[in-house]
């Protein structure tokens, strides 16, 4: 992820905005903060860090007006801070971006953006509601997935948290603390929060940014306070001056090594395929998706926000309506209309939302990791007894504790409440593992030890499908990737020879690559031949969309290396005019952003015979394309 612009400290430090002293917090006889303080100032942006658990979320909410401390001191521009409320926080200017969401389900998309609002004296403007809400969306470049008129109820997990990003903007609030603001964007998405975490802190608001992703730490902080176990272990340190080892030092005590560790495939060709979806179709969300899994293989699925992943997933889980499509388990067609017919044909599912879709709150830790077994099983006792050296296996290894198992599983920790859920289904020893965003909002600890998990699966053959908005999680644990964007499939790549750039380019919805697919047929219309928009390295090409006649054996979506190009000699040169190959003459001109960014190359492929049109002509509709797509982006 590219690091916002740096920014200095070397100005004298403003007093700080908030002030938190010796902040105790308990739940029952649960200790959640012992005697924590923290330090806030305007035109700063603070990481509030920890191991889930560790008491960021509770401090949070401390601050926000969403509970109360047990004991301690608050003091904001001055003044003591009291809250008894969110209202009353709001009321001075401090809002909170939670993970977990808190809008009106029933409401619509608008109607929540400006919740905190809609209660206050005065004449309300819908009308200057939407043009507020437009712009709010259209900076955060989501304003063509979230309908404003849309019902809440009806929107995906990371959808939700666009609007609980879009409601804290609207208050205009002079503190605001964002929870695992990113835990459902891609890099491209997080990238945009970004610059609008950088315009608020340069408009002198103070600014608190509670992640478990340390290459978001170290992009958008400027200083970091680290909490374990309800404790601070190190305050309102310069995030320059430390460095990826030394957070996770704090975080969890000691080192967890390398957080991916590429396991090595075996031979090509091994491993039978073990699952296959063909032409599905859900709508509105799903038009066209396709994608298979081999025996022993992590296939990654990506794509941004809104592009038709989990919903597909939920389609062949049988929890949406399906129009079309075909499913096959080790090369058998099923039928599957409900959850039980997918657990019975062998497949394992960890939806996205934790609370709404995978916990049942009224069970304990035992019940809700033997809820699969009960669907799997039809006989008299479920086979409980046999499960039960499995269980203890299962329990060592993800560390989670023997002696509370009777507890409710609302007690733990977001990531020992995502290490039971996976392990239900490890339980009950599935052909296939499906995971939406497995690694959302835990921490690096819990991540760590969930991709050694995975990987161990895998290699007893288990095939594994990993939905992630996390490109660089994608990149780290698949080993192939099928990329979705507007309901389609529109790639399958080698994990190898993917960055996060590129995924990001791969993914973009259609519409925003409307404007090059013009291009290509307007060059096509004005010299023949065949234009193309790919992504090149040394040793291999993407082609991300093409028109004309098929003269490069490039196809969109596909990744060929060079030398199976028709034109590899242009693609290694990438000169100033036209090369000539064959009875090939090829002209290619890069793309990129204002940051410097690979947008990709466009370029127009011609048979040999007569002179080649002018370069500057041609070059300078490149070029003209590619400022209309800055400013659009913009």
């Amino acid at each position: 992820m590219p690091a916002m612009q740096p920014y200095t400290l070397e100005h004298v430090r403003s007093a700080p905005l908030l002030t938190a002293q010796n902040v105790t917090k308990r739940f029952g006889s649960t200790r959640a903060l012992t005697d924590t303080s923290l330090e806030m100032r305007s035109g700063e942006v603070l990481g509030l860090l920890g191991a889930n658990g560790a008491g960021k979320s509770t401090l949070s909410r401390i601050v926000s007006g969403h509970i109360r401390p047990t004991s301690g001191i608050l003091t904001f521009d001055g003044d003591p801070l009291e809250l008894g409320s969110t209202r009353d926080a709001l009321r001075v200017g401090i809002a909170l971006v939670a993970q977990e969401t808190s809008l009106a389900p029933d409401m619509s998309v608008l109607e929540n953006i400006f919740l905190p609002g809609l209660a206050t004296p005065g004449r309300l403007s819908y009308r200057d509601m939407r043009r507020n809400a437009t712009e709010i969306l259209a900076a955060l470049g989501h304003d063509h997935v979230l309908p404003l008129d849309a019902e809440v109820r009806t929107l995906s997990a990371a959808q939700r948290q666009l609007v609980e990003i879009a409601k804290a903007l609207a208050l205009d609030a002079r503190l605001v603390i964002f929870d695992e603001p990113t835990a459902s964007l891609s890099a491209a998405e997080v990238d945009r929060l970004f610059d609008i975490i950088a315009r608020l802190r340069d408009d002198d608001r103070a600014l608190g940014f509670v992640s478990h992703r340390l290459e978001e730490i170290f992009a958008i902080t400027d200083r970091v306070t680290i909490l374990r176990e309800g404790r601070v272990v190190l305050e309102d340190a310069e995030t320059g001056s430390l460095s990826q080892n030394d957070i996770i030092r704090h975080m969890v005590g000691r080192d967890i090594g390398t957080i991916y560790s590429k396991r090595k495939m075996k031979s090509e060709g091994t491993g039978e395929t073990v699952f296959e979806v063909r032409g599905l179709r859900s709508m509105p969300w799903v038009r066209d998706i396709g994608f298979s899994v081999r025996r022993g293989e992590i296939l990654g699925l990506g794509g941004l926000v809104g592009a038709g992943r989990s919903e597909a997933v939920e389609a062949v889980w049988g929890l949406r309506p399906r129009q079309a499509g075909e499913i096959l388990v080790n090369g058998k067609p099923i039928k599957i209309k409900k959850p039980v017919d997918a657990v019975r044909a062998g497949l394992g599912f960890v939806a996205e939302d934790r609370r709404a879709q995978n916990i049942v709150p009224d069970f304990n830790v035992r019940e809700n990791l033997m809820i699969a077994q009960m669907g799997k099983n039809r006989g008299f006792g479920r086979g409980y007894g046999q499960k039960e050296a499995r269980v203890r296996e299962l329990l060592m290894e993800l560390e989670l504790p023997l002696d509370r198992m009777d507890q409710s599983l609302l007690n733990f920790s977001g990531g020992m409440q995502q290490k039971v859920i996976i392990a239900r289904w490890l339980l009950i020893e599935p052909d296939i593992l499906i995971l939406d965003e497995p690694t959302k909002g835990v921490d690096i600890g819990t991540r760590s030890s969930v991709y050694r998990l995975l990987q161990a699966a895998a290699e007893d053959g288990l095939g594994v499908i990993v939905i992630s908005s996390d490109f660089e999680e994608l990149l780290g644990l698949a080993e192939r990737i099928v990329v979705v964007s507007d309901g389609l499939s529109i790639a399958d790549l080698p994990a190898d020879g993917l960055s996060e750039d590129k995924l990001a380019l791969i993914a973009a919805p259609r519409t925003s690559t409307a404007r090059n697919q013009a291009l290509l047929s307007s060059l096509v219309n004005a010299y023949g031949g065949e234009a193309f928009w790919c992504l090149l390295d040394e040793e291999q090409t993407i082609c991300l969309a093409r028109a004309g006649a098929e003269l490069t054996g490039m196809r969109p979506g596909q990744a060929l290396k060079t030398e199976e190009t028709s034109i590899p000699r242009a693609i290694r040169c990438c000169g100033d005019d036209f090369i000539g190959e064959g009875s090939l003459q090829t002209l290619l001109t890069q793309m990129t952003d204002t940051r410097g960014h690979d947008l990709g190359w466009i370029g127009l492929t011609l048979p040999e015979g007569g002179d080649p049109p002018g370069t500057a002509l041609i070059r300078s509709q490149i070029m003209d394309l590619n400022r209309g797509n800055e400013e659009e982006r913009s």
